[in-house]
């Protein structure tokens, strides 16, 4: 299937929407080995210490010279559980820290021609479902997807 490209003018290189399969699979490879490296070395901070972060994605950067990272501390979004920002951001920016030790660790547990330089960012995803979860339990809304009428809507005929 080819993907949809968009044209940026005469002579210039059309621009592909979304990622492409390379930055997927390199993304997947980073993500799988920080995963590794988070559960095998131990980061002396503070802002670590009993905290186990989850990497939900990692986004590589067209040329693969840079990677997005983002984490969500272990069980947030589960069950509709969020965990304030004041909580996570101290955890994010000891990450983005460390991220040239990571990245020293990683480039020596992956074989890319470029180690990429990594960026840690909260994952906001979960904490968006969690509000749209709860959007679809209030009963208005309920009422609406289960397609009865308003009462107001059948007193003014």
């Amino acid at each position: 299937m080819k993907r949809e490209t968009h044209k940026s003018g005469k002579g210039h290189k059309a621009e592909t929407l979304g990622p492409s399969q390379r930055q997927l699979r390199a993304g997947e490879l980073v993500r799988h080995a920080l995963v590794d490296i988070l559960r095998e070395e131990e980061l002396h901070d503070e802002a670590l210490q009993g905290v186990s972060i989850t990497i939900t994605e990692v986004r590589c950067s067209p040329d693969l010279r840079h990677a997005t990272v983002f984490v969500e501390p272990l069980g947030a979004g589960l069950g509709g559980v969020t965990i304030p920002k004041d909580k996570i951001a101290p955890a994010v920016e000891a990450l983005n820290r460390h991220a040239k030790y990571l990245r020293g660790i990683l480039g020596r547990s992956i074989e890319m021609k470029f180690t990429p330089d990594l960026r840690f960012l909260h994952d906001e995803s979960f904490n968006e479902a969690a509000r749209i979860d709860a959007l679809f339990l209030r009963p208005e809304i309920a009422r609406d997807l289960r397609g009865e009428r308003h009462t107001d809507d059948e007193d003014e005929d």
